[in-house]
């Protein structure tokens, strides 16, 4: 017999979902290391992370799959923690979407409600809302191999939304898919899950997928919560090399704080002939060594010498990949070291002057704000 919960009245929507000191071990191993995560009633949130991290663990004990070695899993309000899978109002959406290949769009989504014993009326009713829904309702007779990668995207999640789950977990939902399919899908499984007001966690290993799809991230690494915000907050302003290194391209410079203010601070870095100027005071003792991480669009090119005391070197050109809408310039620093720095094609053409090609002699230079101070 499966243990039940009951519901705790007047649930906070702020904390709908509580993770609290969560360990999954296996011998000595932490797949998952003492995870605490709070989410919001209606959010989509994104466990990001590279193979091994511990985001697919962590989304299998919320689905009741793995037993938590420690901790305990609240969903509004209940205590589920050592309930059973079927007992969760929780549903899962795979990978690879398990359809079953017998039946039709409207069986596969039919399916968990026929199990639920659901009266006949009803579930005719969901899956009719859940088809056009997903605007799969032509296809309802279809068999999942008629259907492209997109479609039984489409179908696998209408199954999933079907019984109206309080939590929609979804495991690489893209994954299947190919690149430009999953881009277009990004946006319309969003506006999907929005429409019905879903609460969702996916895991992902799509730094881009992540930041499209999801209102907050959880980056992940060794089984730990290595950056919890926005997509923008953790992007403009990662809290580690790690981070910042994970979510997109960056230039990483090792520096030493030659002068900590209340309204800015300056830096020296061996791979810059000049310093470099923080409009904000950072804290921490004196003469600390610490990195910037300075994005690569953040980054401008100049024929001229920048008439500026800080933020600019000389570099030379010495790879150029032409991307259509952008350009990314390889700049080597007196150093040694390479600098990346993405330009918009329209800037050259907008100021009129021809793009910098190899081995020319340029100068980058980089707004105050613009560079991310972290100290591990």
């Amino acid at each position: 017999m499966s243990e039940k919960a009951t519901t705790k009245p007047g649930t906070d929507p702020a904390h709908y979902l509580q993770i609290k000191d969560i360990v999954k071990t296996y011998g000595d191993n932490y797949a998952v290391d003492h995870v605490n995560l709070t989410i919001k009633k209606n959010e989509i949130f994104a466990l990001l992370g590279s193979s091994g991290s511990g985001k697919s663990t962590l989304l299998r004990m919320l689905a009741g799959m793995e037993t938590p070695t420690q901790g305990q899993i609240i969903l509004d309000g209940e205590d589920i923690t050592k309930l059973q899978p079927y007992d969760r109002p929780i549903n899962m959406m795979f990978q690879s979407y398990a359809l079953f290949p017998h039946m039709s769009v409207e069986q596969n989504i039919a399916f968990g409600l026929k199990q639920d014993k659901l009266p006949k009326g009803e579930i005719s009713a969901r899956v009719e809302e859940m088809l056009r829904l997903v605007q799969m309702s032509k296809y309802a007779k279809r068999k999942p191999h008629q259907l492209s990668g997109g479609q039984q995207q489409r179908v696998a999640l209408a199954r999933s939304l079907a019984k109206r789950p309080k939590l929609l977990l979804l495991d690489e939902p893209l994954g299947a898919l190919d690149k430009k399919l999953r881009q277009q899908t990004q946006l319309e499984l969003v506006n999907t899950l929005e429409k019905v007001g879903a609460t969702c966690i996916m895991v992902t290993h799509d730094q881009e997928e992540a930041m499209t799809m999801a209102s907050r991230i959880a980056i992940m690494s060794d089984g730990q919560l290595q950056q919890v915000g926005t997509p923008s907050d953790i992007y403009d302003y990662p809290n580690s090399r790690f981070t910042a290194e994970f979510m997109g391209e960056t230039n990483i410079l090792a520096g030493k704080v030659t002068e900590d203010g209340a309204d800015h601070t300056i830096i020296q870095c061996p791979d810059l002939q000049q310093p470099v100027y923080l409009g904000h005071g950072i804290g921490g003792p004196e003469d600390q060594n610490i990195w910037l991480s300075i994005r690569p669009e953040d980054i401008n090119i100049y024929r001229e010498q920048p008439p500026l005391e800080y933020n600019w070197s000389a570099g030379i050109v010495k790879e150029i990949a032409y991307l259509g809408s952008f350009g990314i310039f390889h700049i080597q620093l007196p150093s040694g070291k390479i600098i990346k720095s993405q330009v918009l094609s329209s800037y050259w053409e907008q100021y009129n002057i021809p793009m910098p090609t190899w081995e020319e002699k340029v100068y980058i230079n980089w707004p105050d704000n613009q560079a991310s101070p972290l100290t591990h």
